[in-house]
């Protein structure tokens, strides 16, 4: 990868960035009056958030505008290859230092004084945290797309993304129902695609995440499988690159030539199948000038507080329970990965800073590279 970060109006690119979802958002809405008229207002509200990140960027300060909150450990299936298990990050049971949901409140309040448009809820299973999700609704000006298994999805669910239509659910699903049931366990298909149709039946959107690796390639992007997703009711793809943790599931992991190829299907998709919102995670980074972790486009909060580069590089340095989402921005680590070459560095896969681990954690022990 050319080290492009001279010269690299990176707020700009975020900016484009989020400019182009909520465009490509709108256009999936349209036949929704509903969906619509909420997406017109967010998109109000995501310009005066941009301008929030330009005004703090040209007055030296890097505003990003996503973030990406682990709202709980806890999650009752066990995936084949879960970065997240294997790191100790997601567990069965949800220990009790969690952060409650004033926490997390608080984190949602501070994020939209900065101007973050987009916070990713994450887990384990976020489902599991009603309250957290219930406090997400509260917050208007970000829109909230939830990483979800899908298995906890029930009435009163429906009846809180009905009123919070800044709640957007996020069916995990891996392709059709034998790669899906092999790898989230069976009957997780069945479950989904029911959730799916009742969806529907309510009028309300969701979206779909795909984690993409070298054997469900090309099913998950080809049009018969996405025709599925979209005839019921889904307005967003999210691919996300698989990023293996172990020796064993190196061979999942996209290489240069999967990627190019994921890169020109979803602009073909973007052009041919405008009904739904196509993105790619964590994307080509040559466009992008590097990873965007760290701060740079985004950060990651673990669900105890840890502010970390990304869910899949979890090392911290400063905790949000001792002070504000700001100083967690400018913590020491996040500022030497911001202000070093780790981030833009050539790599194998998709995760530079899980390639680059031992520098990562050479940094957060004060050592000199």
């Amino acid at each position: 990868m050319e080290k492009t970060k001279e010269n690299f109006d990176l707020q700009a690119y975020l900016t484009k960035g989020v400019e182009q979802v909520v465009a490509d958002a709108l256009k999936a809405t349209l036949k929704d009056p509903r969906e619509s008229a909420f997406m017109l207002k967010f998109a109000a509200a995501s310009k005066a958030a941009s301008k929030k990140r330009r005004e703090a960027e040209d007055a030296g300060e890097h505003i990003p505008s996503y973030l990406i909150a682990s709202i709980t450990s806890a999650c009752n299936l066990h995936c084949a290859g879960c970065y997240s298990r294997c790191t100790k990050g997601t567990v069965d049971a949800a220990p009790v230092e969690q952060l409650t949901d004033a926490e997390w409140m608080t984190i949602f309040d501070e994020a939209d004084e900065l101007g973050i448009s987009f916070i990713l809820l994450a887990g384990g299973e976020p489902m599991l945290r009603r309250d957290v999700i219930e406090a997400a609704g509260k917050k208007p000006n970000i829109l909230f797309p939830i990483f979800t298994n899908g298995t906890f999805i029930d009435k009163r669910y429906f009846e809180l993304f009905d009123r919070c239509r800044n709640l957007v659910p996020v069916l995990s699903i891996e392709g059709e129902k034998e790669i899906t049931d092999a790898r989230r366990g069976k009957g997780v298909y069945d479950r989904l695609i029911a959730n799916m149709d009742e969806f529907r039946r309510r009028g309300l959107i969701f979206g779909a995440s795909v984690t993409v690796t070298t054997q469900n390639l090309k099913e998950v992007s080809a049009d018969s499988f996405l025709k599925k997703l979209s005839e019921r009711g889904c307005k967003l793809v999210i691919f996300v690159e698989f990023v293996p943790v172990t020796e064993e599931s190196k061979e999942l992991a996209p290489g240069d030539e999967e990627r190019e190829y994921l890169r020109a299907e979803i602009a073909r998709l973007r052009s041919e199948h405008p009904e739904m919102v196509y993105i790619s995670f964590p994307g080509d980074e040559k466009d992008s000038g590097g990873c965007v972790a760290a701060g740079r486009g985004f950060f990651h909060i673990n669900s105890h507080g840890g502010a970390e580069p990304c869910p899949f590089s979890p090392y911290s340095d400063v905790n949000v329970k001792n002070g504000s989402l700001r100083e967690a921005m400018h913590s020491p680590l996040f500022t030497a990965l911001r202000s070093g070459d780790i981030l833009l560095d050539d790599h194998e896969g998709g995760c530079v800073l899980y390639e680059k681990r031992a520098q990562v954690e050479a940094l957060l022990a004060g050592q000199k590279l």
